[in-house]
């Protein structure tokens, strides 16, 4: 087969991947001359942690198994099965950590409870005060920046992949091919569309009722820590985010202990992770509402620092980087993925929200799959 994939973030380069173990050749087609979405926008977590049970959850860890292969082969995705841990502060937290351990799928994700000596042990950087942490063994990390460039250049050397950068397709040409706006026109035995928050223009003409959102986001990184960060770090309030945690503990933790007013305007949890030079890359936020600000905010930034250093128990690094980024997300936060065939041989696949940096290569396996190829 010859497939066409349009857009070059990871969710379009897992499909170009797919096409090409499976013996296929692939045109992959981007508009920028290198991604510069949101799959390099971000922290390049592999997080089963916080997945709603069912088949979210079952995506995530086909995915976490196949980042796992796929780093084997590939080296450059700077790969580590770090773990993670979630730390908890009040006892309304540790309720929350303590059902998420009883639940019937604990196991499956890797949770554990530790006690702050066990926290120590575990990430000898987070010095500040906690009560405990719930450590998932089954989350991991890649390198955002470098990832898409490392896979790009394993297809190459498989001799069946062609990129084609700085083209923006303009049009999908009968059932099975797509002009670009050099006037091309690329052909095969199928067109999967992977545009990710670029949500306009052809992809708006094909698909008018989009279920699906765009959302924004603001991170920063610093300068290298001196010393490890052995796991990727989150706050409590990443129980409020993530699915995974509702019930009633959460609920009783929401109802007595606020967010301080900067979090909750924003929507905030803390994630944080050591990138390969050994800065940290922190953040988010997140909005919904479009238009979203051509700037970024200050103050989401100074409630970061803030629980950062209160969980490393000392002052963070300078600042190096603050930037903004856009990704996709099913209005039905329930779904994985919105996969849509908009004619014989053309599809879309888009709206993986936050999980299309942990869930990318199972969604291009399930496409790949659902396809014959």
């Amino acid at each position: 087969m010859r497939v066409i994939v349009v857009g070059a973030g990871v969710l379009g380069t897992m499909h170009a991947w797919q096409a090409v173990q499976r013996g296929h050749e692939v045109v992959h087609i981007e508009r920028e001359r290198e991604a510069r979405g949101a799959s390099v926008r971000n922290f390049g977590l592999i997080w089963v942690s916080g997945r709603a049970a069912g088949e979210e959850l079952g995506t995530a860890l086909r995915a976490r198994t196949l980042w796992e292969e796929i780093a084997a082969a590939v080296p450059g995705l700077g790969f580590r099965a770090n773990g993670s841990l979630t730390t908890v502060t009040t006892e309304a937290e540790l309720a929350v950590a303590r059902a998420a351990l009883a639940a019937p799928d604990a196991a499956a994700r890797g949770f554990r409870l530790l006690t702050p000596a066990e926290v120590r042990k575990a990430n000898p950087a987070l010095r500040g005060e906690l009560l405990g942490a719930l450590a998932c063994d089954r989350d991991a990390a890649v390198e955002p920046r470098t990832a898409q460039r490392a896979l790009k250049d394993a297809l190459h050397r498989s001799g069946r992949y062609t990129f084609l950068g700085g083209r923006e397709v303009r049009e999908v040409v009968g059932d099975r091919a797509v002009r670009d706006d050099h006037g091309d026109v690329h052909g095969g035995d199928a067109v999967v569309l992977c545009t990710g928050a670029w949500l306009g223009g052809l992809v708006r003409e094909l698909a008018p009722a989009l279920p699906v959102r765009r959302v924004r986001l603001q991170m920063m990184q610093t300068a290298p820590l001196d010393g490890q960060l052995t796991t990727s770090v989150a706050d409590a309030d990443s129980f409020r985010y993530y699915p995974a945690y509702r019930g009633t503990a959460l609920d009783a933790m929401a109802a007595g202990q606020a967010q301080p007013p900067i979090a909750a305007e924003h929507k905030m949890q803390l994630l944080m992770v050591q990138r390969a030079d050994g800065g940290l890359t922190i953040g988010d936020t997140h909005e919904y509402a479009e238009p979203f600000a051509f700037d970024v905010d200050e103050d989401p930034y100074r409630h970061l620092t803030t629980v950062a250093e209160a969980l490393l128990g000392r002052p963070l690094p300078q600042i190096r980087r603050r930037w903004a980024g856009v990704y996709a997300q099913c209005l039905d936060t329930t779904r994985v993925v919105h996969r849509e065939r908009l004619r014989a041989d053309v599809w879309l696949v888009t709206g993986p929200g936050g999980r299309g940096m942990t869930c990318s290569p199972a969604i291009a396996e399930t496409t790949a799959d659902e396809l014959g190829w």
